[in-house]
């Protein structure tokens, strides 16, 4: 028989729904993710680490789960919350149902929600702290654990999901290039496109010094994407400058994305309830073509006027998100180093930015 839960917001507003998975009381920030598909690379992915995540679309675990989608080594969302679970999963990849997958996990969900009066909540209070918990665990005692945990402002989730040693993917074929990337909270797709495209990548951890970078002498820098706050991640930004000015191509994502901006004096800010999406449509400036990407951020790198980056002089915006003219790229005026705040791996989500890739096979290839 399944147990009764709710969820309950920073602010007093509470959900009521059954629980999945753990009834341990889980704790994080809840944002929302209009997906339709992708709920494995979700739960997967390390940039929702902190997070409770809100999935907008009614039928989830439709399609089960498999060894192959997974985005890394382990369950990586602080909780999950679903209008309607599918108890009886339909695909010939299925292993198992995301019931289990989640009960093995320990995470702790809730099905039967409103997502749709959660969603519009988030929309206009924003992105808040949050809890879940059984429903016979006082509200008074949840708020008083959900004012104690800490706020995604400042915190560095990064280094707490980043791998403690480095190792190697393999180049497929002929090894062309070897890429460092700066893992973050790196998700599997990512290398394994870099791999696909003649890259030997070695993965190297968050608090990796400049110095130790320099060392590694790499044809290109990939920057990943992370969960937290960008500006509480500042050990990276020397090696990014460094080897910039040594003109070695970097290619950065998401939170890498972020950290490339502040690494040139750019300023980053929390956005309201940010981006998490398969559908954001992207224009990209030089032949106003519109990409429809991937996104997962809570944060953004200021725009100045035109395709100005403010505070920072030398780079300049690339893309821009339709929804709200947030930046979504910037360049280097000079050095080639570009960076994207979407997820052009698209684990889950459309194909349209797989280009950025080759771009960044090309600027190595210049770079010889």
């Amino acid at each position: 028989m399944a147990q009764p839960g709710y969820l309950l917001l920073e602010d007093g507003r509470a959900f009521e729904g059954e629980l999945v998975g753990s009834t341990t009381a889980a704790l994080g920030e809840a944002v929302f993710n209009t997906s339709m598909t992708g709920y494995q690379e979700i739960l997967t992915d390390p940039s929702y680490a902190g997070q409770i995540v809100v999935m907008t679309y009614p039928l989830i675990g439709n399609y089960g789960v498999n060894p192959d989608d997974n985005e890394s080594r382990r369950v990586q969302v602080a909780g999950f919350v679903m209008r309607e679970l599918a108890r009886s999963p339909s695909n010939w990849r299925a292993s198992r149902p995301l019931s289990g997958y989640l009960d093995e996990a320990g995470v702790a969900a809730l099905t039967g929600v409103d997502t749709r009066a959660l969603t519009r909540h988030l929309r206009s209070a924003g992105a808040m702290r949050a809890g879940i918990a059984t429903a016979d665990t006082p509200p008074d005692s949840l708020r008083a654990r959900i004012e104690a945990h800490p706020r995604m402002t400042g915190l560095d989730l990064a280094t707490g999901v980043s791998t403690r040693e480095a190792y190697v993917t393999p180049a497929v074929g002929a090894e062309q290039f070897h890429v460092l990337a700066y893992d973050f909270g790196v998700k599997r797709h990512s290398l394994k496109l870099l791999s696909e495209r003649g890259c030997r990548v070695t993965t190297i951890p968050a608090g990796t010094t400049a110095d130790a970078v320099l060392e590694l002498r790499p044809d290109g820098l990939f920057v990943s994407n992370g969960p937290g706050d960008p500006e509480a991640v500042g050990h990276a930004l020397s090696a990014i400058r460094q080897l910039a000015g040594k003109g070695v191509p970097i290619f950065g994502i998401c939170l890498g994305h972020q950290l490339i901006g502040r690494a040139f004096g750019g300023t980053t800010f929390k956005l309201l309830y940010g981006h998490r999406a398969g559908n954001h449509p992207v224009r990209r400036f030089e032949d106003g073509a519109v990409e429809i990407t991937a996104q997962n951020h809570g944060f953004a790198v200021r725009r100045g006027s035109g395709d100005a980056v403010e505070g920072a002089p030398s780079l300049r915006v690339t893309h821009i998100n339709l929804n709200d003219q947030t930046m979504e790229g910037l360049a280097h005026r000079e050095l080639p180093v570009f960076s994207v705040q979407y997820h052009p791996e698209s684990a889950p989500g459309p194909h349209d930015s797989r280009y950025l890739f080759d771009r960044f096979i090309d600027a190595m290839r210049a770079s010889r």
